[in-house]
């Protein structure tokens, strides 16, 4: 399980890695194998957020942002032949949004985060957190865009039995942003085969925007000017409880289908 993979490679450095370095009089964070930083306790320590050479981009970094990208608002998503884009509700605001391309989707989701630290590390722990206490298998794995989470969730199938559900977690923090994706489908089950769906994520534009909001608030969406809308109520399966990344907020509802985006 994740969370107990975690704790023993803790105990692993044990009193030992603590003590050599109050010899030394230093207690600067030391690094796990999958780049986060710990503290002496073991505990994760947030860093500020690294370089994105290959996006996802902040709206200050990109020209003209609404070339060959559908505007979200918070979001602008690259526009792929084929594709539908459906927008999820939280309450009355829209809060994500979801490409689906033939048999895979990615959600896409931003937040606010702290000016100076990425939230990706914790995130992660706790969407592992939330999925194994439901009784799913994580693991944690350096992918095309990063570090990420693959799952299997535990699912109620329709014909009324027990099945499993795999999903990818990737995310990247940006300037005062972070981003989530989540890649469902066969994208989620041969990742070798996702290359569309990970540029998706990649090109993807974030407008944080000026006014004050606080860490982990959902950066709100709209619905483009020219959408052409199909509305669908069915509710989207939660990932995970316990935690707002874990594949939903509140319990979103899928919105207004945009498709035949070009």
């Amino acid at each position: 399980m994740f969370g107990r993979r975690r704790k023993e490679r803790a105990d692993a450095q044990g009193t030992a890695g603590t003590a050599d370095r109050l010899a030394d009089g230093v207690d600067s964070p030391e690094f796990e194998s999958d780049g986060a930083a710990t503290d002496a306790n073991g505990y994760r320590v947030s860093l500020p957020p690294g370089p994105r050479p290959d996006g996802p981009w902040d709206v200050s970094e990109v020209g003209r942002p609404a070339e060959g990208r559908v505007d979200l608002g918070g979001l602008f998503v690259p526009g792929v032949e084929g594709m539908e884009l459906r927008v999820e509700v939280a309450g009355d605001a829209i809060v994500a949004a979801t490409v689906v391309l033939r048999e895979s989707a990615v959600q896409l989701q931003a937040f606010a985060a702290p000016k100076k630290e990425g939230i990706w590390g914790e995130v992660r722990d706790e969407i592992a957190t939330g999925i194994t206490q439901q009784g799913g298998i994580v693991d944690e794995v350096e992918g095309p865009l990063g570090w990420e989470l693959r799952a299997q969730v535990p699912v109620q199938l329709p014909n009324g039995t027990n099945g499993v559900q795999v999903v990818r977690f990737v995310g990247v923090d940006g300037p005062r942003w972070f981003l989530r994706g989540v890649i469902s489908g066969q994208g989620a089950v041969h990742p070798e085969h996702a290359g569309l769906l990970e540029h998706i994520f990649q090109d993807t534009v974030v407008v944080r925007g000026d006014a004050p909001m606080a860490p982990r608030d959902p950066i709100v969406l709209k619905l483009p000017n020219d959408a052409q809308m199909v509305p669908d109520g069915i509710q989207q399966e939660e990932a995970g409880e316990g935690s707002r990344f874990a594949g939903g907020v509140d319990r979103l509802q899928r919105g207004p289908e945009i498709t035949e985006v070009r």
